[in-house]
């Protein structure tokens, strides 16, 4: 069998290893456009719980990349003049590059070749392999080619966002609101390396428009942002890379396959960075894809079929949840006027998957203090 994956990202490097270990005789061809070493943004988070499907599904993977991982317990909501801890929310956060290189070590170990700094523009190049997996992210040349078949979905989010890194440690992963005078902020920022944070700043559109980041290069952007959550910073700089403004996209598509191509991640669907399981929901399309492959293992359209019938029902929750996260974060400046302790609560409920009774069972120290106070 002879398979194409475009994307060198964390789902077509999975693929391409996962493929290739449990069918060695496979010849397995993945295409990315950037050198090995070139990657967006800073660190991706994974909850525990994700953690826990990928121990379960792939132990081996969970083995690799878990001692290079931070890890802790709490969320952390700064807000009104307080500082709210969370209990018994554990999340983990790798280097997103950390993460590539693993993936890519683990690909050439198991047979893959894999080609970088090539872009692929036709799939015509590919010649005709019996499978393509795009996992080739939101401008997937496979979806765009044939937009129709897929049933593609794209639209955007009115707030603006820009991901920075910051050499500021953070303890847990901790949500940040401020008002300026432009307007409001909030930033998500957490650890995924022992000197190094994530730190994506977000705001509403007239906020955006007030500050006038339309206007500003990228190192005045950045200026700007530090200032905004100076106090936050306590004195260390954003890095930036790659950080320009971004509205973010919601993607789907109700095709998950055409003819012998299939989607996975980005390529696929989007998940709002509110949830932080956008590498985690690629991750598990991809297992699910090789399972159903290999349930079908004398038809690839079959296998494909059943890929979408098994993984939809499941992405579709997780789908659902971040579209409820994202509203909540569109309309953060209106949750600003709760009180701390009312403001948390509407945020730990925010995707509708939690209610008081799940959340008392989750975090009980909070629900005590949420309710003592």
């Amino acid at each position: 069998m002879r398979i194409a994956v475009l994307g060198g990202g964390p789902a077509g490097l999975y693929f391409a290893s996962l493929w290739k270990k449990r069918h060695p005789d496979a010849e397995v061809e993945l295409y990315e456009q950037n050198p090995t070493d070139a990657t967006w943004g800073f660190g991706v988070v994974f909850s525990e719980r994700a953690l826990e499907f990928l121990r379960g599904d792939d132990p081996e993977t969970f083995d690799l990349i878990t001692p290079a991982m931070e890890h802790w317990r709490d969320i952390t909501l700064a807000h009104g003049g307080q500082k709210i801890r969370i209990d018994g929310v554990g999340f983990s956060a790798i280097g997103r590059l950390e993460l590539l290189h693993l993936l890519q070590a683990r690909a050439r170990a198991v047979g893959v070749k894999p080609t970088f700094g090539r872009t692929i523009k036709s799939l015509g190049e590919l010649g005709a392999p019996d499978l393509i997996v795009a996992a080739d992210g939101l401008n997937s040349l496979v979806r765009k080619t044939y937009e129709g078949d897929f049933g593609t979905s794209l639209s955007y989010l009115n707030n603006k966002f820009a991901w920075y890194g910051t050499t500021k440690r953070f303890e847990t992963l901790t949500l940040t609101f401020v008002r300026t005078k432009e307007g409001t902020f909030t930033a998500h920022h957490y650890r995924y390396s022992p000197t190094m944070s994530t730190f994506i700043v977000e705001c509403d559109r007239p906020t955006w428009e007030n500050a006038a980041f339309g206007a500003m290069s990228l190192e005045q952007s950045k200026a700007t942002c530090e200032r905004v959550f100076a106090e936050t910073l306590d004195g260390h700089p954003l890095v930036a890379n790659g950080s320009h403004w971004r509205a973010f996209p919601v993607l789907s598509n109700t095709r998950w396959s055409y003819e012998t191509m299939a989607l996975v991640g980005d390529a696929l669907h989007t998940a709002h960075f509110s949830i932080g399981s956008g590498t985690r929901l690629a991750m598990e399309d991809v297992i699910a894809l090789v399972k159903a492959l290999e349930a079908e293992p004398g038809s690839v359209r079959k296998g494909l079929a059943r890929y979408e019938a098994t993984r939809k029902p499941v992405l579709e929750k997780l789908v659902t949840a971040a579209a409820a996260s994202a509203n909540w974060h569109e309309h953060f400046a209106g949750h600003m006027d709760l009180s701390p302790k009312e403001f948390a609560m509407s945020y730990m409920t925010r995707s509708g998957r939690i209610d008081r009774a799940r959340l008392r069972e989750i975090a009980p120290e909070f629900v005590a203090w949420y309710e003592r106070a």
